[in-house]
């Protein structure tokens, strides 16, 4: 059987993580977990969860921040692990630091997002677009989305940085797919997720934490990403259930 290569980036804790671990334990995969510190003992830790017979792990040094991080990964992966191809690239790395309104908000905490969660996805699908073209299926692209930037179901909450930085997102979802037409590209929503980072926001509004566990999260997500196509997904955000949502 053919080996399924899936991408993920913000692999090493959150749902990136909790995505690696579900992938390793399928037959016939590797799993490329990107993160900022591989030697750090969060990474490391990923090499200890099981893997599904013929499954293999490699993690490799990405800073979503820096432009040029997403090409040398995947130089090192072509000249260091043999990678010829890829199947799934999953973007999720992000950042989410601050809730401000829009009258308080600054320029530069708004650029720091962008860079992040913006151009982080544009530079990943750069530097792995040619390695999703060789896929022998129909390859995805999916960036990971927020409700907090959708426009239409916006929800009444103040995320002048971070949720205007992932309304961005959801627009290169839409003109990714629609300009590579071979490429099944769309947005999640996760959700409001349990992670470290869902939690944190959660308290930043008076909650003990998110609404949706990881593993009802990450188990709807990695469905979707088994079972999607360009014609029911593309260009669309999609919920972890499956769900196309409005923007």
């Amino acid at each position: 059987m053919s080996q399924t290569n899936v991408l993920i980036t913000g692999a090493s804790r959150g749902l990136g993580r909790a995505l690696v671990e579900r992938f390793l334990a399928f037959p016939n995969h590797t799993v490329i977990a990107l993160n900022r510190d591989p030697e750090g003992a969060t990474s490391k830790a990923l090499f200890a969860l099981p893997r599904g017979s013929n499954t293999t792990l490699i993690v490799t040094k990405y800073d979503a921040a820096d432009g040029q991080s997403p090409f040398d990964a995947v130089k090192e992966l072509q000249d260091k692990h043999g990678i010829t191809h890829l199947d799934i690239v999953v973007a999720n790395a992000g950042i989410v630091k601050i809730f401000p309104y829009a009258r308080d908000v600054k320029r530069e905490d708004i650029l720091e997002h962008i860079q992040v969660n913006v151009l982080g996805v544009v530079s990943i699908f750069q530097a792995t677009r040619e390695l999703l073209k060789k896929s022998a299926r129909e390859p995805i692209f999916a960036p990971m989305g927020s409700g907090a930037g959708a426009l239409g179901r916006q929800p009444d909450i103040p995320s002048s940085a971070y949720g205007a930085s992932k309304s961005m997102v959801y627009w290169y979802g839409i003109r990714i797919n629609a300009e590579e037409e071979w490429l099944n590209t769309f947005v999640f929503d996760p959700a409001w997720a349990q992670t470290d980072m869902g939690n944190e926001s959660a308290r930043n509004f008076g909650l003990e934490k998110a609404t949706h566990s990881v593993d009802e999260v990450t188990d709807g997500l990695v469905q979707v990403l088994r079972t999607t196509s360009k014609e029911k997904h593309g260009g669309k955000a999609v919920l972890y259930t499956g769900e196309v949502l409005e923007w």
